[in-house]
Order: structure tokens, then C-alpha cells, then sequence
């Protein structure tokens, strides 16, 4: 993955036992799952979206909005939560998003989203997790 020493740090055998194929392969291997594929598309409720890979706290629901992409979209992270790294990969330069905590994957982020911040985090819905606000 990244030289970078991250707080949650996992073997590539750990991390294999406690995610999903489709999470290794997204999380782990830079993936993209299919657009469209995650319930978290839908998810409307109140609560937070943390990091499927250590539980951190990455979005609260809030800041997500339709992006009409197939993939959860949010304007704002949780202060500290989420680093970027210029992506190079498939032959064009984007902006990767992945978590700061354990290092894992997220998505990308694009200069094309709503005011205020004008920023749309495109996150794999399988590198989240979704925790409703207690009622």
C-alpha cells in the first residue's frame, strides 16, 4: 500500500479476514465497485458513515447529496479523517481519497460538487459502514 505508517495497521492476511473480497479489492487494491451496487447509495437517515476498514468516523449524513454518479457523494469529510494523494492510474490524474487512520481506499474527490466547499467525495460504498443517529 502507502510507505506511510498509519494508526490501525493490519497484515495483508488480516486484512483479507475481516473484509469482503469486494472490500479487499476496493479497500485495499484501489478498486472501484459498480456504480449503483451499494445500498449506502440510498442510505437517507441521520447518523455517520465511518471507515469499514477501523471504524472511524469519515462523513456525516448531512453532507451527502446526489451526485446522479451511482456512488455515495459528500461535500464536507470529518475534520482529519480523510487524506488525498494525487492518482495517477488509468491514464489520467485524480485526486485519491483514503482514510487516515488505517490508510484504506475510499474513493476520489472532484472539484465538481455543491457550494460551499464545491468538492464531491465519490466514495465505494463497500469502504463504509453506516451508524444511524440513536432515536
Amino acid at each position: 500500500m502507502d510507505a506511510k505508517t498509519y494508526p490501525v495497521t493490519r497484515t495483508d492476511a488480516e486484512w483479507r479476514a475481516m473484509l469482503s473480497p469486494e472490500q479487499y479489492q476496493v479497500m485495499r487494491g484501489h478498486g472501484t465497485e459498480r456504480p449503483g451496487s451499494c445500498a449506502l447509495l440510498h442510505e437517507k437517515r441521520p447518523g455517520t458513515f465511518t471507515c469499514a476498514g477501523c471504524g472511524q468516523p469519515l462523513f456525516i449524513a448531512g453532507q451527502k447529496f446526489e451526485s446522479g454518479t451511482g456512488w455515495p457523494s459528500f461535500d464536507t469529510p470529518v475534520e482529519g479523517a480523510v487524506e488525498t494523494t494525487e492518482d495517477r492510474s488509468h491514464g489520467m490524474v485524480r485526486t485519491e481519497c483514503h482514510c487516515s487512520q488505517c490508510g484504506s481506499h475510499l474513493g476520489h474527490v472532484f472539484p465538481d460538487g455543491p457550494p460551499p466547499t464545491g468538492l464531491r467525495y465519490c466514495i465505494n460504498g463497500v469502504a463504509m459502514e453506516f451508524e444511524p443517529d440513536a432515536a
